[in-house]
């Protein structure tokens, strides 16, 4: 027992010593060496080290191409080792799934798993380079990033390279499709935001009901809309073959309420996609608007909801101002330069920037996208933004009318059809009502046993309340309010007086 003791004290004894003096030689090599000399000593011990290992490596990265977009095999492994391997890593991050109800397992950060491929053994470790501060600087000296590193023999290197990496990246796209859960983004307020969460778009998960079935529109308009969705989901070939990035717009308008937001959604869970909302007015610059394009996915629709009010992107362009507007806004610069006073005019999204994230050439890098501008006042877009070939197909959202009320009903009250149905046809001929304004009279939660035609007559009063005040003559306040808006719109109103704060239109 003795002996045994004696002999590892002299063990340990030797092993300190050996540490001490190779810690002594590698502190002179750092002094002491040149730095050329250093750096070929150090590139001589890789080869030889590597020479001597009987092991190569792979890295995937999680962004390629200067971190334009996310690595598809490196999403391809994530889920493929969460479905595969996750069972035998020692760290793991648990989510929710698709339904919510079930979690989701994948290898947590520096974890190590192993894989077998028809006799092959491969080692996965997943790993983090954090980023080193920079001293007097709230940003880092580099940027944060994930990448798995593969691990395997030598004589494995062309099963690894020519069958292994193949079938994880088709088991890894259906089993992303699996368990892919429809998401609704929006982009960060603030470009300063994707330093720290390293995506210029923040998301939650997408549950909206509305589908086609429930959308208040003519049935007809509504499967015109269903084909054209189909033919360009299945359309790949025909776009590569026409030479086209597979891509369409629509340019939904009309006014408020009319079911212009259902309608995106309807789309959105018709096709399983995911959506993009777009708020140009957060926007800074073209470059900007590039970069947060380049970071949508395919099977996704890239929204701009009012379009009409985002920035200057609406009404004619600078080169239509009058000779006299033009040397008014001339001379009130010249005297801000002259005070001292001028600023510096500051980037921002364009006209020529947006129709280039429509269809110039960084609309090509991506496929199978959907672009939809909504608006309420079609008539202030600049006809170039609207033009066939950006917009492909201009869909209205108008009034209700008698079909679309039969949907509405269908959907609300659960009927096909009532005695009620010929007055209420009749009253949507003659008065113009949104379709969110009808649901609204329909609306009966919690009360299911009361009569569909309690609600009906209900709508009936709000038509014919509606209908009466349409017909009454405009007041003093009315006209002047219209005079205004059609003056700006560059209509002239002439023979109009006021009797009694009641307008009349002389001839």
């Amino acid at each position: 027992m003795n002996m045994d003791h004696e002999s590892l004290m002299a063990f340990s004894a030797k092993l300190t010593s050996t540490i001490g003096g190779l810690t002594i030689i590698w502190t002179m090599f750092r002094q002491f060496i040149p730095y050329e000399l250093k750096h070929h000593l150090l590139a001589f011990a890789f080869k030889y080290t590597s020479f001597m290992n009987p092991y190569d490596c792979f890295i995937i990265e999680e962004y390629a191409g200067e971190r334009m977009n996310r690595h598809e095999l490196y999403i391809a492994s994530k889920a493929y080792l969460s479905d595969h391997c996750s069972r035998r890593a020692r760290t793991c991050r648990i989510e929710l799934g698709k339904d919510s109800d079930r979690f989701l397992v994948s290898i947590g950060e520096r974890a190590e798993v192993t894989d077998d491929f028809n006799g092959v053994k491969i080692w996965w470790r997943s790993s983090l380079h954090e980023p080193r501060p920079n001293p007097g600087s709230s940003r880092n000296v580099d940027e944060e990033k994930r990448y798995y590193t593969l691990t395997f023999h030598k004589r494995h290197r062309q099963v690894v390279e020519g069958s292994y990496l193949i079938h994880v990246l088709k088991k890894g796209r259906t089993i992303t499709v699996r368990n892919r859960q429809r998401r609704l983004f929006t982009n960060n307020p603030d470009a300063r935001w994707s330093y720290f969460t390293k995506t210029m778009w923040n998301h939650v998960a997408f549950h909206h009901p509305s589908t086609f079935e429930t959308l208040a529109m003519d049935p007809v308009k509504k499967q015109e809309i269903i084909n054209d969705l189909n033919e360009f989901r299945n359309g790949k070939e025909y776009y590569s073959r026409i030479g086209k990035a597979w891509k369409r717009g629509y340019l939904l308008y009309g006014p408020p309420g009319t079911g212009k937001s259902s309608m995106i959604s309807a789309i959105a869970n018709f096709l399983e996609y995911d959506i993009y909302d777009l708020e140009l007015t957060t926007v800074k610059s073209n470059s900007e608007l590039r970069k947060l394009f380049i970071e949508t996915t395919g099977k996704s629709i890239i929204v701009i909801e009012d379009i009409d009010c985002s920035l200057d992107l609406t009404g004619k362009r600078k080169g239509s101002k009058s000779k006299e507007e033009e040397e008014k806004d001339n001379s009130a610069e010249e005297k801000k330069r002259k005070s001292g006073f001028m600023e510096e005019e500051k980037e921002k999204v364009t006209l020529s920037g947006l129709l280039n994230f429509i269809d110039g050439l960084w609309s090509a890098c991506g496929e199978e996208r959907i672009l939809i501008f909504t608006t309420n006042h079609i008539e202030k877009l600049d006809p170039a933004l609207i033009r066939t070939g950006r917009m492909d197909k201009h869909i209205e959202m108008s009034y209700c009318d008698f079909e679309s009320f039969r949907v509405l009903a269908k959907n609300y009250l659960g009927i096909q059809s009532h005695k009620l149905y010929g007055t209420i046809s009749k009253l949507l001929e003659e008065v113009k009502i949104t379709p969110s304004d009808v649901a609204e009279s329909l609306m009966c939660v919690g009360f299911s046993n009361v009569d569909p035609g309690v609600y009906l007559e209900k709508l009936i009063k709000s038509l014919e309340k509606k209908k009466e005040s349409d017909q009454e003559p405009q007041t003093k306040d009315d006209i002047a309010e219209e005079v205004h808006k059609n003056e700006n719109n560059g209509v002239k109103i002439s023979n109009t007086c006021v009797e009694n704060g009641v307008v009349q239109n002389g001839n």
